[in-house]
């Protein structure tokens, strides 16, 4: 039997240090002094021993919720939210070009979890680490699990592409062909777009004593040539990289017909054929593709660096040069091609995935991306303006007399960016700060900043230059903002600067005043109309002034002084939440009304998950909607049996964070730009803000939960042994599904704003404090839009709607 045992202090001990002061002059190793998950746990672990969960009667209570029986594999978590996009690729009724969507999402999440998840775990297999996480798995264990579960959700992709999108497609007159399929005239055509278009980019690169193997860059799309200067003579080797200036999918022409049927071809498959050109005289044994993906974190030691922004620029440059953990071939690679390529990248044969289909799907993205298929795709959705902000009002005129709470992208997110532009213009508006962590190159928020700069208003924007894979985007924007006088902040040392907060400062006629935006999500006017978020607009006099508290700790010298409405990581997020649901757990032993109801986009900390599970076993009542990892096992006998945990992947990506605290019949709610990670604890500045308006509490309460919690489309529930099963409609349940509300919800706002009469059907939503789980929202929007594609998609008993998502 394993026994998991606490480090170093106890509970009250360690939760009093992460409350400490913390001053911002000091290094990060004098400001934090955060124990490390690993440090605080310490496993023994008999090789190949059977995890078992130790009685109650036998084992103090702290012990047994720690024991790694109770936590499931981040990884392994997080690789079963990829199996959900692919369920969505896999689900016949979704419209036939959102499913070849889904497809490509899988391979773009697959690549950035080997460029930062895999790539991690390698460097600790290297460095014989015997850190061992609150699952009990080693990362040898890890990384062996891992490679299991990924290349069988390759094969079923690969297959998927092959046995079913591909033929559906060209029941709908759209074929992705090989060189071999073409006509001559089609193949006359590939070649002279070759010698027009392609071959002029093309460097072969030799390979032998004199040439090394060329530096290949992430995700790369190679060819390896194997040729002879004479029949029998020895083998040469020579690399040709695939062009990134070209498409990698080649629409051929078609005529002006409607009827025409689109071709392609693979940027690869035609070099392939026409590859000889670049060698005259040689012979070609064999030519192979391969794809490598390299490890694509940045290691910045901010407190060495004299300047961040230069270093991270360096260190972009390197990253796409960082050392391969994994290489990708085709499903006929011999193997004495395959050994030679592994040895060239210092990668083993665990490392390579052949692949039975293209190397990556995200090459199909033109598919997605093409107009003409309209009708193969979801029905178009407009977002809505808030009925409190019609077009040309007065933001600080409203946010006097009332908060505004937007749930996007339902709720236009233009809102958001009128109202910044009219406070650049507002020669009344003194003062804007802002936190920035990802937004869009062309963003109008940063030119709206830039105006407001300009028009010499005090602008402070705290930018994250940090932001994964956003990062050469944010030096660009950074740099324009400080060329127009803009204050520009990069962050905090140590930490990145994770929360949405707008603070306006304004010269009303009766006083100076604060108006503020908190967010869920990034200000980023693009994402914002796929990803799910919250945005709070208000002028609350003591809200404000927290938020400005906060500002004033970020950019300046003075220590946090605590808040008593905001939460703020690093400093108290993570005890407050610990204190929240130990009350939750008090209510309930003291016969009270105790629950709780989280949504996040993951949940990892294992002290949180502790507390969890002892408000379970104190029968607090706890729903989690948790969109990607989940490293807590619910329904676990003795232990879990009061937690529920659902997953929402669909058309559009879940990303906002809501809490529910029930506080005997005093419900509490915050929304947060955190997920209940130890890296958003410890290692990120995060806000969790409350929502205290009673209309706008209650409209979480009373629809925005419960529409999550009744899904039984697009949600799955997460089974005790890490698996999700897609939940279904029992007895006269009918099809409800969340985000299909929504938008309903949206439209029919939009409909009677426009003066429109036409009445849509409403939905009728069970409150989350009634047990019931009848709620009616049914209706598929996509009847109209897939129609046309009827044809392409296979006969299903299911009616409803067809929705699609996006990335983790």
């Amino acid at each position: 039997m394993i026994r998991a045992t606490k480090s170093g202090v106890g509970p009250l001990a360690r939760r009093g240090e992460r409350n400490a002061r913390i001053t911002f002059g000091l290094p990060i190793q004098q400001r934090t002094k955060m124990p490390t998950a690993a440090a605080k746990t310490s496993v023994v672990q008999e090789p190949s021993a059977r995890v078992e969960l130790l009685p109650k009667d036998d084992v103090p209570p702290e012990e047994r919720l720690s024991n790694p029986e109770n936590f499931i594999n981040r990884e392994l978590s997080w690789l079963e939210f990829n199996r959900r996009v692919l369920e969505e690729a896999q689900d016949p009724t979704q419209p036939l070009i959102e499913r070849v969507k889904f497809l490509t999402i899988v391979s773009s999440n697959l690549d950035e979890f080997f460029e930062i998840r895999v790539a991690g775990i390698k460097q600790q297999i290297k460095s014989e680490t015997s850190d061992i996480g609150p699952d009990g798995l080693s990362p040898t264990d890890t990384f062996d699990r891992i490679q299991k579960t990924v290349r069988e959700l390759v094969a079923t992709q690969c297959a998927l592409w092959k046995s079913e999108l591909m033929p559906e497609l060209a029941k709908n007159g759209i074929y992705v062909r090989e060189m071999a399929e073409l006509s001559p005239k089609r193949a006359a055509w590939a070649h002279r777009y070759f010698q027009q278009e392609v071959l002029p980019m093309l460097t072969p690169l030799a390979v032998d004593a004199s040439h090394p193997f060329p530096h290949l860059l992430n995700r790369s799309h190679n060819l390896l040539v194997r040729a002879k200067l004479q029949r029998g003579g020895e083998p040469m080797h020579a690399i040709v990289q695939v062009p990134r200036a070209v498409s990698r999918l080649i629409a051929l022409p078609r005529g002006k017909s409607a009827d025409e049927p689109w071709e392609y071809i693979y940027l690869a498959s035609l070099i392939k054929q026409h590859i000889g050109e670049l060698f005259p005289g040689l012979i070609l044994d064999e030519v192979h593709a391969f794809r490598v993906t390299r490890n694509s974190d940045l290691y910045i030691d901010e407190e060495e660096a004299e300047n961040l922004l230069r270093s991270i620029e360096q260190e972009l440059r390197r990253s796409s040069r960082g050392k391969a953990v994994r290489l990708e071939v085709e499903a006929d690679c011999p193997k004495d091609v395959l050994e030679l390529l592994l040895r060239f990248f210092d990668l083993t044969e665990a490392d390579a995935y052949k692949l039975d289909g293209p190397l990556t799907m995200t090459h199909l993205m033109p598919l997605v991306t093409n107009d003409a298929f309209a009708k193969l795709k979801d029905r178009p959705f407009q977002p809505a303006r808030d009925p409190a902000l019609p077009p040309h009002v007065d933001f600080f005129e409203v946010l006097r007399r009332q908060d505004v709470l937007l749930h996007h992208p339902y709720d236009s997110f233009d809102q958001i960016v009128e109202w910044i532009e009219a406070a650049a213009r507002d020669p009344q508006v003194l003062a804007i700060k802002i936190t920035l962590y990802r937004t869009s190159g062309d963003s109008p928020i940063v030119e709206a900043l830039i105006d407001a700069a300009n028009a010499g208003k005090q602008v402070t924007a705290i930018v994250e230059l940090r932001a994964r894979f956003d990062e050469a985007s944010n030096i660009q924007w950074a740099r324009r903002l400080e060329e127009a006088g803009a204050h520009v902040i990069y962050g905090v040392v140590g930490l990145k600067t994770h929360c949405k907060a707008l603070l306006i400062v304004r010269r009303d006629a009766d006083q100076l005043r604060r108006y503020v935006h908190l967010g869920t999500g990034n200000y980023h006017s693009r994402t914002a109309r796929i990803y799910t978020d919250f945005s709070l607009l208000t002028s609350e006099p003591k809200l404000t002034e927290e938020v400005a508290t906060v500002f004033n700790t970020l950019t300046g010298l003075a220590g946090y002084p605590g808040l008593k409405k905001i939460m703020v990581a690093p400093f108290d997020m993570h005890s407050r939440l610990i204190q929240l649901i130990e009350r939750e757990r008090d209510h309930a032993r003291a016969g009270k009304p105790a629950r709780i109801v989280a949504k996040l986009n993951a949940l990892v900390d294992h002290e949180i998950i502790e507390k969890l599970y002892e408000a379970s076993c104190s029968d607090v009542t706890i729903d989690l909607i948790v969109r990607g990892i989940c490293c807590l096992r619910p329904k676990m006998s003795g232990l879990s049996d009061n937690i529920r945990v659902i997953s929402i992947v669909g058309r559009f990506l879940e990303h906002s964070r809501i809490l529910y605290f029930e506080n005997a019949g005093q419900p509490k709610v915050f929304l947060s730009s955190a997920d209940w990670m130890p890296r958003n604890f410890y290692r990120r500045i995060e806000l969790a803000f409350p929502v205290e308006n009673p209309a706008l509490r209650d409209q979480i309460i009373n629809e925005v939960l419960p529409s999550f919690l009744h899904d039984r489309v697009k949600a799955r529930e997460l089974q005790p042994d890490g698996k999700y099963r897609r939940l279904k409609p029992e007895g006269s349940e009918p099809r409800a599904q969340a985000q299909w509300h929504f938008r309903e919800v949206s439209r029919e706002r939009a409909k009677k704003m426009s003066g429109s009469k036409k009445k849509l059907r409403a939905a009728k939503l069970t409150p989350i404090t009634v047990a019931s789980d009848n709620p009616v929202t049914t209706n598929p929007e996509t009847e109209s839009a897939q129609k046309s594609a009827r044809s392409a998609m296979p006969e299903s008993a299911s009616s409803g709607p067809a929705n699609t998502s996006k990335k983790s």
